[in-house]
């Protein structure tokens, strides 16, 4: 499996913007699909953005679609979450995972690896 790390979360304004990594470990970074996750206190964990192996595909959640932006560097092993116009709604823990699964950029499934994720606050 691979190795997840996440960095970037914290405490932002409302409209405010953030830029979430994640830091893969391993040589076969490059095939795997990778999604951003977030999860908010007492609700359930949401999908909301997953990228492809070469990056070429994309989804968003209806809920990010617009504001935030998924990427992917396979040379560095790195896949990254810009999010823009940030609502208070976005508070959440944020995760980075994997899937071997090519289906899971709009499927959503086969998520096996997972970061240990980063708090975004967004404060009016």
């Amino acid at each position: 499996q691979v190795q997840l790390v996440e960095s970037g979360g914290g405490l932002v304004q409302t409209g405010g913007s953030l830029r979430l990594s994640c830091a893969a470990s391993g040589r076969t970074f490059s095939t795997y699909v990778m999604g951003w996750f977030r999860q908010a206190p007492g609700k359930e964990r949401e999908r909301i953005a997953t990228i492809s192996r070469g990056g070429s595909s994309t989804y968003y959640a209806d809920s990010v679609r617009g504001r935030f932006t998924i990427s992917r560097d396979n040379a560095k092993n790195t896949v990254t979450l810009q999010m823009n116009s940030l609502k208070r709604e976005d508070t959440a823990v944020y995760y980075c995972a994997a899937s071997t699964t090519i289906t899971a950029v709009v499927a959503g499934t086969g998520f096996g690896s997972w970061g240990q994720g980063t708090q975004v606050t967004v404060s009016s």
